[in-house]
């Protein structure tokens, strides 16, 4: 058996992939490795179980409660729920650990499971691993002691999270957003009733898009993947800016009044002032990926303020926050972390906290996005090719030296073995987009010679 636990989760087509068996498996593995581990010594065990609106979700959901209950596990079914909010009850109703169903921004067809260990955190990779191994012993015929009678678990909805999640987020917020308006687009997802709600009790007048989810619609053609409606409703309703979800809301991209695209960066970089401003930015620096946009770099150094990079994904920026107490961070894509407030990405938090900086300065959005110039950042993936060789090929180092110093301090390379793919992404950033472009296709052209 391959390894089902990715960087966010076990993730797939939904009963292709991910099967009700393997939803139910996983909870009841999930179960005995935290008993295992000590997390329910000396009191009954109890979980938090929320999902996206997927149809999917549905059947994986009865799956998944069915798992835990027959652990022994009582259950807190919260409903659907963007991923934060199911990680911060976790940790606000006190559980032992948490169980999200959602595929984020990928397609309907696809859901996935993702468990949250006590206190709403992502679970160890040592615990998943050891999930993996308990699963597979009990698909194998390996028997286990099945509670009975009281021992059971027992389930019941938790109908009051919506609103405990909504006063938290409104809880947090420096200040109140009254005379905005914001457009949101929910991806006909998770956050498809809780981003509305905490913009309007905030005070903010608001617009909605793709806010009417039908288990089949998630990120159909809306939300952060697909910001072009926005743009247009944003200028259409002459709103001050415009918001954007993924399916399970952990991202949050926006739109300035012009309708330009305000990217996880550029976002990063506005709360990173606000925070230092407010004596909350803590060891003076925020945390980002080796694909954040050299104009970030370039001007958090102008602001005086360390950029932290690590590899790819925000599980990598997260463990950054953590191990060094850092409490901003995030990617480009949109996924923004601030820790004193959530354990995870949280797009409406994000959101809140933006809409806030603009009300309290009285600056426009594209005003405060103005403290960094995005530098043209071209992208281009080379398949089939021997990505091992990528740090040691001599014909490959000389072409990046070279690209290096054709493109000077105003520009970079990076060379991205895929994790997943025989693939190696080369990424060019320039002061001049033909520049970038043209660099680009040079270096693709060397990494299929030299590792084709």
């Amino acid at each position: 058996m391959g390894r089902l636990f990715g960087t966010d989760g076990v993730r797939g087509v939904a009963n292709v992939d991910l099967t009700a068996e393997l939803a139910l498996g996983l909870s009841v593995a999930a179960a005995h490795v935290l008993a295992e581990a000590g997390t329910f010594e000396g009191h009954r065990p109890k979980a938090v179980v929320g999902r996206d609106p997927r149809a999917s979700g549905e059947f994986l959901e009865a799956a998944v409660v069915a798992g835990l209950a027959s652990a022994g596990v009582d259950v807190l079914r919260v409903g659907v729920l963007p991923t934060p909010a199911v990680a911060y009850l976790t940790g606000a109703l006190g559980a032992d650990f948490g169980v999200m169903l959602s595929a984020s921004h990928n397609a309907m067809p696809d859901n996935g499971v993702k468990f949250f260990a006590r206190g709403g955190h992502k679970l160890a990779d040592e615990l998943e691993d050891r999930i993996e191994t308990v699963y597979d012993q009990h698909r194998t015929g390996e028997p286990w002691d099945r509670p009975t009678g009281a021992g059971v678990g027992r389930v019941r909805d938790y109908d009051q999270g919506f609103d405990q999640y909504v006063a938290h987020l409104i809880a947090v917020l420096p200040n109140r957003l009254d005379g905005l308006t914001v457009v949101l687009d929910e991806a006909h997802g998770a956050a498809s009733r809780v981003s509305p709600e905490a913009f309007t009790r905030a005070g903010a007048e608001v617009i909605t898009l793709g806010a009417e989810p039908d288990g089949l619609n998630i990120n159909d053609g809306c939300g952060s993947t697909h910001l072009e409606l926005l743009k247009a409703a944003v200028v259409e309703h002459r709103a001050d800016f415009g918001i954007a979800h993924d399916g399970d809301a952990d991202r949050c991209l926006a739109v300035d009044a012009s309708g330009a695209e305000v990217d996880g960066d550029q976002i990063l970089a506005v709360l990173a002032l606000a925070m230092r401003e407010s004596g909350t930015l803590r060891g003076n620096a925020v945390v980002g990926t080796v694909m954040s946009n050299l104009g970030f770099k370039i001007a958090m150094e102008r602001e005086g303020i360390e950029l932290i990079q690590t590899s790819v994904g925000d599980r990598y920026v997260l463990e950054s926050m953590k191990e060094h107490g850092y409490a901003l961070g995030g990617e480009q894509s949109g996924h923004v972390i601030v820790l004193d407030h959530a354990t995870t990405g949280d797009g409406t938090l994000t959101g809140l906290m933006l809409a806030a900086r603009v009300s309290a300065t009285g600056r426009t959005l594209a005003d405060l996005a103005g403290v960094m110039e995005r530098l043209p950042q071209v992208l281009i993936n080379v398949p089939d090719v021997d990505k091992s060789r990528v740090a040691t090929s001599p014909e490959l180092v000389t072409a990046v030296v070279e690209a290096e110093r054709e493109l000077g301090s105003t520009g970079r390379v990076l060379l991205r073995p895929s994790g997943t793919e025989p693939l190696v992404r080369v990424m060019v950033e320039a002061a001049d987009t033909e520049q970038a472009k043209a660099v680009a296709a040079r270096l693709a052209d060397v990494v299929k010679s030299a590792l084709g």
